[in-house]
């Protein structure tokens, strides 16, 4: 099984001695220190083989270590400038390896591409990392984004993360992430539940989860307030869409839009809740009856399929003109 050298309290307080760091709770920091965990993380992740992974969040590099022994590319965006001389080291190391600093919600496409295009280099590969990689990268000939995310995210922005870049990244495939237990229920969410919400309806025009487990306390430093859970989620393939509309980017926006308009108040019908969010209660009223929809039902009852479906007969219905992008 794939560990690593620094998934312990006595290597973690070494390597935060000799840089002179500690843990900054507003960047969410808790570093992983049980190798079991990180096993469990690879073995969900696996196989990763020549994926380009992305992971955010590094810290000192303790997940890190355990991905570049397994995939052909590493890229790491981490926020904290002062854990850059670590990163540093590690790049150094593993040829496999690069990093950016900054905000990973702001990282452009193109600095992604550049950094996987230095490993490539470096590693004597084509642009996208190898003869197979090449065949993704776009039409323009840039180097191929990331395949694979791999990370123990920051709480404070896992969720909005993870859905960002699914939306934007086509090229990713699957995500492994390490996120507070609560996020990992909403994320994972069974239409009906407390935590099934508007998140959980559009991270599912994207992908489902197909793994779990879950990650106490005492396996960071320093121990957090909560409980984590580690999820596998996986790209919709053709032919598996929750409905085949969803492949389009332009109807998933709307269907988007039609989930956040019926999670609006919650507490609302549907009907009310949709059109007090700008929809016209006529072409509602029709869109329920064609789509097969109780007007009457709670947004947390609807299913992304039964989104899909009710945002098909709305389009047909021109339902789109008069309401916010």
């Amino acid at each position: 099984m794939t560990t690593s050298p620094l998934a312990s309290p006595a290597a973690t307080r070494d390597v935060l001695e000799r840089y002179g760091l500690a843990t900054k709770h507003r960047l969410g920091q808790n570093f992983l220190v049980d190798n079991h965990v990180i096993e469990r993380i690879m073995a969900l992740a696996a196989p990763l083989g020549a994926a380009r992974v992305l992971e955010v969040g590094p810290g000192i590099g303790t997940l890190t270590l355990a991905l570049v022994q397994e995939a052909g590319a590493v890229v790491a965006v981490e926020m904290d400038e002062t854990l850059e001389p670590v990163l540093e080291e590690h790049a150094a190391a593993h040829p496999n390896f690069a990093y950016l600093m900054g905000d990973a919600l702001k990282v452009a496409p193109e600095e992604l591409a550049a950094a996987y295009g230095r490993i490539a280099a470096r590693l004597g590969q084509a642009p996208g990392g190898n003869a197979a990689d090449t065949a993704d990268a776009d039409a323009g000939g840039r180097e191929a984004l990331p395949s694979t995310l791999v990370a123990n995210l920051p709480y404070n922005v896992a969720a909005t993360l993870i859905l960002a870049l699914f939306s934007e990244m086509p090229s990713l495939e699957a995500a492994v992430v390490m996120v507070q237990k609560e996020v990992a229920d909403r994320i994972a969410a069974a239409p009906g539940t407390k935590a099934y919400g508007a998140y959980t309806a559009k991270l599912g025009m994207y992908g489902r989860v197909v793994g779990r487990f879950e990650v106490p306390p005492r396996c960071f430093m320093p121990a957090p307030h909560v409980d984590s859970a580690v999820v596998r989620i996986e790209r919709w393939q053709e032919g598996v869409w929750p409905d085949p509309a969803l492949a389009d980017a332009a109807f998933r926006a709307r269907c988007a839009q039609v989930a956040d308009a019926a999670f609006s108040q919650r507490r609302k019908t549907i009907r009310n809740a949709m059109s007090s969010a700008g929809f016209a209660k006529d072409a509602l009223d029709r869109a329920y009856a064609a789509a097969g929809v109780a007007p009457g039902a709670r947004a947390e009852t609807l299913s992304t399929a039964d989104f899909a479906r009710l945002t098909r007969v709305l389009d047909a219905e021109g339902a789109f003109g008069g309401t916010a992008a």
